[in-house]
């Protein structure tokens, strides 16, 4: 008995410790997400103090300021946090349900259903604002639904899911291709501006059904997030812990989908958030405890810190989805090589 209570008070501490160390890199982060909020709104091409730019958040008016930053800056940098938050956890949803990094809505499809969607809107329906909006969320489930049925076998293999995830993907990018190919001068100016990523023009209200996308489609990953990383253990185990696999599988992939199609539906497709967030913030926060809160704060830093970049750190001025995208390719290059010399998953 006695040879048993030291080794029980260690793994006790040994808890308490990684608990600690994971609320620290919490804290770190979302006070990363405030300061480059912050900054993002008093810094550009001309600087605004500090105290000015508290001042317009209280709805003070300040001249100069109330129109740079709360007409131009704070409208962006908005848009910009809550789809990083979406995209984080829709990402890290899909990979921690089916146990593979490569699991990301930029690889199985989705995104490219609600690119499509919106391309096919905006070029031959000539459509804009929210019916397009509402056309690519419809097409991200559709998409969703329609990989996950097609890759269905006695259940559902990560492996079997991504290819076919691949296959959608490929032949809706032909579709994107084949459209873009028969628009107008002005239709393709605006459908590649939609399919680049970019929060530019961005409105105050474009982040009320990004909102209520969040409030719904978040709180409902809230809700599983036990059930989640019980999947991480394979579906015999949490099946064995209680977890209704299937069910579970279903609501998560509604929820995730939701998350990033209506992302997807308000900034575009910006490119690897979603499969970046997740592995970075395993490898800074650990595989302890639910990873849905540190991937979306890294899913908002890069977003935000990326379309900053963009606009004012380069030579020229780029899309938020041009900077995400040169950092996530090499990231997904290594993750293949590496798959590929291991000979099995990641």
């Amino acid at each position: 008995m006695t040879s048993i209570l030291p080794t029980l008070d260690a793994i006790v501490g040994d808890r308490r410790r990684r608990a600690r160390r994971r609320g620290l890199v919490i804290s770190i982060l979302a006070a990363l997400l405030v300061a480059t909020f912050v900054l993002t709104l008093s810094l550009g091409q001309s600087f605004t103090p500090p105290q000015d730019v508290i001042r317009v958040l209280l709805g003070e008016p300040v001249p100069g300021a109330s129109f740079t930053v709360g007409q131009l800056r704070l409208p962006r940098a908005v848009l910009s946090v809550l789809a990083g938050l979406s995209f984080g956890l829709g990402g890290v949803a899909f990979q921690i349900m089916l146990r593979n990094p490569l699991a990301s809505p930029d690889i199985i499809g989705i995104s490219s259903g609600a690119s499509a969607a919106a391309v096919f809107a905006i070029v031959v329906l000539s459509l804009k604002g929210p019916a397009v909006s509402i056309l690519a969320v419809a097409a991200g489930l559709g998409v969703a639904l329609l990989v996950y049925a097609l890759s269905f076998r006695n259940g559902v293999a990560g492996t079997r899911l991504i290819l076919v995830g691949i296959g959608v993907s490929a032949m809706l990018n032909s579709f994107i291709a084949h459209v873009l190919s028969r628009a107008p001068a002005w239709d393709l100016q605006e459908a590649m501006r939609w399919l680049t990523g970019s929060v530019n023009g961005a409105q105050l209200g474009d982040a009320v059904p990004l909102l209520l996308a969040m409030a719904v489609f978040g709180g409902l990953l809230a809700s599983r997030a036990r059930d989640l990383d019980a999947l991480r253990l394979g579906d015999e185990t949490a099946a064995a812990l209680g977890v209704r696999v299937a069910r579970t599988r279903v609501v998560i992939i509604v929820a995730a989908v939701g998350m990033i199609a209506s992302a997807t539906a308000v900034a575009g497709p910006v490119a690897f958030v979603a499969f970046l967030s997740g592995p970075i913030a395993a490898r800074i926060v650990g595989n302890d405890g639910s990873l849905l809160l540190p991937s979306a704060l890294i899913g908002a830093l890069i977003v935000l810190a990326g379309d900053y970049c963009g606009q004012f750190l380069m030579s020229s001025r780029y899309p938020v989805g041009v900077v995400t995208g040169a950092l996530g390719a090499p990231y997904l290059i290594f993750l293949i090589v590496r798959v590929n010399r291991a000979g099995g998953s990641p």
